[in-house]
């Protein structure tokens, strides 16, 4: 299949890079029913294809009406996806004469502002930013036609629901398109808030799935052994570009010393640093300038790392979806990739919540030479029940007799 069989204009076809010939599944099934003006819940795993999956429709659609006003707005949640998803955006609206311009937190608001003046057509927004420059009465929903949510469940998941729900409302009546990659009870609830009811759902693989195409291996391993193992499989493989998952912001400068102390061309990336040196670090990693990035889930969704070929999960995430997002920044566009995770006792229970969401057994494995020495979490590790007992008669004749000591008071 052509992406001329969908009656795109030739100039936003002629515009797609070299790589993009045929449409991915996501695509085929999404663009005609966007392309329609109906309102769209696609369920799709990342790296599937799907900023054009909706892009190309919507912006479509608004080279057909009005060309100098904002008809179309995608709200996304994070800084790199906003920033990332206007630039792929860009380069098919310029062959349309069309304006596609990006507002996130990172930049100082009045550079937003001014790139405002001139009006865009098509406004890629995370949600806080977007509300402040509506308050403000920079941006206008007025003419607004089309509003897409992007990664919309982790918009939920990040405590974006209330801004949704607001920005919403503000909008007129037009449509609605969701995507994610899956489907958490909440993001229910707000489909059918949002959502027309005849609505078109789009499921392009089993849902809460994972890429296929990605090699999955668990390592069972102490937690205070996690560096070294990571270090040493670094080493072993010599994989020359590894994105590296930690939970917290403290432990990814943590293991990032620890990297570079064993002479590893690492960085690390979370919510701390500033915009412009993630910018920067980011563009090290893509350029082969780094070897290891280490990073919080600030990257876990929709930043798109041409032929990255490793993912290692150095700490497993507590919700089993971000698993799925994590290991899809690998094995995007139909190529091939490794997921690998290291797991201590206490992560087992995180790794039986994946293996149940994606339908998949993910064995334990042993790694040479990192015998598992760690014993497992069990109630006999805990003081038995009378012992507790004794403990708080003990702390109940101590409170009573320092009562009694105390003088009365009036």
């Amino acid at each position: 299949m052509a992406f001329s069989v969908f009656s795109l204009n030739p100039k936003v076809l002629a515009a797609l890079p070299e790589a993009v010939i045929e449409p991915s599944r996501i695509q085929q099934l999404a663009i005609p029913a966007v392309l329609s003006g109906q309102d769209v819940l696609a369920l799709a795993q990342t790296g599937s294809g799907k900023t054009y999956a909706y892009g190309l429709p919507i912006l479509q659609r608004i080279s057909q009406h009005s060309t100098s006003v904002l008809s179309a707005v995608v709200i996304v949640p994070t800084r790199e996806l906003a920033v990332q998803v206007a630039q792929n955006l860009n380069l098919l609206a310029q062959a349309l004469g069309l304006r596609v311009e990006h507002a996130c937190g990172g930049e100082a608001i009045e550079c937003q502002i001014e790139r405002l003046t001139t009006p865009a057509n098509l406004l890629v927004a995370t949600p806080g930013r977007l509300l402040a420059l509506v308050q403000q009465g920079v941006v206008e929903f007025t003419h607004v036609q089309s509003v897409t949510l992007d990664e919309a469940d982790r918009l939920l998941d990040m405590g974006f629901i209330n801004d949704i729900k607001m920005l919403i409302a503000m909008m007129p009546a037009g449509q609605r398109v969701l995507f994610s990659a899956t489907m958490p009870a909440v993001l229910t609830q707000l489909a059918q808030q949002i959502l027309s009811a005849t609505h078109v759902r789009i499921e392009a693989q089993v849902l809460n799935s994972a890429v296929d195409d990605i090699a999955k291996v668990v390592y069972h391993v102490n937690k205070g052994s996690k560096a070294q193992a990571l270090i040493h499989l670094i080493d072993l493989h010599q994989w020359r570009q590894v994105l590296v998952f930690v939970n917290a912001k403290a432990d990814a400068d943590t293991l990032c010393k620890k990297l570079l102390k064993a002479g590893v061309k690492a960085a690390a990336l979370h919510g701390d640093k500033e915009q412009v040196l993630r910018s920067q670090t980011l563009e090290q990693f893509k350029s082969g300038q780094l070897s290891v990035l280490v990073a919080t889930d600030v990257l876990a969704r929709g930043i798109h790392i041409d032929a990255l070929p490793v993912v290692i999960n150095f700490d497993l995430p507590a919700q089993a979806s971000v698993y799925v997002h994590r290991i899809g920044r690998t094995a995007r566009a139909g190529l091939t990739g490794v997921a690998l995770s290291l797991v201590s006792h206490s992560e087992l229970a995180y790794l039986e919540a994946i293996n149940t969401l994606t339908t998949q057994a993910l064995p334990l494995n042993e790694l040479a030479g990192f015998a598992v020495t760690d014993k497992p979490l069990s109630g006999s590790s805990k003081r038995a029940p009378r012992d507790k007992q004794a403990n708080r008669r003990t702390m109940n004749k101590r409170s009573a007799s320092d009562f009694a000591k105390r003088k009365p008071t009036r």
